[in-house]
């Protein structure tokens, strides 16, 4: 079983699963435990996300659990979508934000750099334990192995601005927002994909 969770009482749930013997896999994402219930008020339709953003209390369980291996992966939800659809009546906004090119900065900036995990534990939930829970073939860099890499530059500090994304979408909770730590080179199955901090076409 692969649970999403958001909530504290989601993550004692995972903890006592665990404990029990029972095979269950947990994921979150970086607006869980970054933002909470007050950005929506503040952002409008922006931060509707589902499952609902939540209290402090719930994003500092969440940050407990990552930290402790409760949690056993961090994903993005990318979820994007247009000005239009999001500027709207927030019960007719869509849910859900464009995640793929803030999660990395956001886990360096928010769970890294501020001592929380470290490198080795943020790889693993970032990278190994979902090719784990959906069986696929490890990376490995060794000859021979296809490049499946992602190079970062942990001191790269930026802004998160509305028409920096190269995704089509701006439906971002973290416009704003600033980070320390971001991709600049990305190989998938032996292709660059990006270097030098731009898409190769």
């Amino acid at each position: 079983h692969v649970c999403h969770v958001s909530t504290k009482g989601s993550v004692d749930y995972i903890r006592r699963m665990k404990a029990a013997g029972i095979h269950v896999t947990a994921e979150t994402c970086p607006q869980y435990f970054t933002l909470t219930e007050e950005e929506i008020e503040k952002q409008g339709a922006m931060a509707k996300v589902n499952p609902p953003l939540r209290t402090a209390e719930d994003a500092a369980a969440l940050i407990e659990g990552l930290a402790n291996g409760t949690i056993d992966a961090i994903v993005t939800d990318h979820a994007p979508h247009t000005d239009w659809e999001k500027d709207r009546e927030f019960e007719l906004a869509p849910f859900g934000m464009t995640g793929l090119e803030t999660s990395l900065s956001l886990v360096l900036t928010n769970l890294v750099r501020a001592g929380v995990i470290d490198y080795g534990r943020m790889i693993q939930a970032m990278a190994v334990a979902p090719r784990e829970i959906l069986r696929q073939e490890p990376v490995k860099i060794e000859a021979g192995s296809v490049a499946d890499l992602t190079v970062i530059d942990p001191e790269a500090a930026w802004t998160v601005e509305v028409g920096d994304f190269y995704s089509k979408a701006n439906n971002s909770g973290f416009i704003g927002a600033e980070l320390t730590g971001r991709a600049t080179d990305v190989y998938v199955g032996g292709y660059a994909t990006m270097e030098d901090g731009k898409i190769v076409e």
